[in-house]
């Protein structure tokens, strides 16, 4: 089956070079991630693998990702003074690793927020600007970024998928995607739910009251515009 081919698919992403696999994807990854966390960083570690681990530093990937985490689009002047800018409002750490069969464009962030709370989240930069989050915190997730989407972590009992569902229906909201991941050792498990448009807050409200629920993270799309 053929793949219908977008303007981005042909000519990439409008960026601060020099790799759309090194800078434009790894600005992105960074940018999820900022987003994961709910822009609250307060110190990172970001391990390289792969690729990233070999000739990042040349390709600008590590100003990348640090520019990423603060904000930064791929085609911001400022990615390129990412990191003296990061100096003074984010600590920032690098460490080489061997993450197994992970992608070769693969970073992980272990972020701790200001509460103190640690978030521990892994993405891959597929070429072209594209990029996929494959785990936040344990859990395993394909999450692309090209969609509005939450993220809930729930204790894994009975019926909270079908209100989380039912609570997004009355709002008039369309899902186009969900997947759920569970964690059979400690009873918790987590949905990503991409939809069509922004969940409006008082819904965001009800989901995160729900009885069974932990946490609830909203991601909003990271694909800019392409210009031409």
């Amino acid at each position: 089956m053929s793949k219908n081919l977008s303007i981005f698919d042909v000519l990439g992403p409008v960026m601060i070079g020099p790799s759309s696999s090194h800078t434009a994807g790894a600005a992105r990854l960074g940018k999820m991630a900022r987003y994961i966390c709910e822009e609250d960083i307060s110190s990172v570690e970001i391990q390289l693998h792969g690729s990233f681990k070999e000739t990042g530093k040349g390709h600008g990937t590590e100003m990348a990702l640090v520019a990423g985490l603060m904000g930064f689009e791929p085609d911001d002047e400022r990615l390129r003074k990412a990191m003296d800018l990061a100096q003074g409002t984010l600590a920032v750490s690098f460490k080489k690793v061997d993450l197994g069969y992970a992608h070769p464009n693969t970073a992980r962030f272990i972020i701790e927020k200001s509460d103190g709370v640690i978030m521990d989240i892994t993405g891959s930069s597929l070429g072209g600007g594209e990029v996929i989050i494959t785990n936040i915190n344990g859990f395993e997730v394909a999450l692309k970024g090209n969609y509005f989407t939450i993220i809930t972590k729930h204790f894994d009992k009975r019926g909270i998928i079908s209100q989380v569902t039912t609570l997004l229906s009355k709002g008039s909201v369309n899902i186009g995607n969900m997947k759920v991941s569970r964690n059979i050792h400690t009873q918790e498990a987590i949905m990503v739910i991409e939809t069509d448009e922004g969940v409006p807050t008082e819904i965001i409200k009800q989901i995160k009251g729900l009885n069974e629920m932990i946490g609830v993270m909203i991601v909003n799309p990271v694909r800019g515009e392409i210009h031409v």
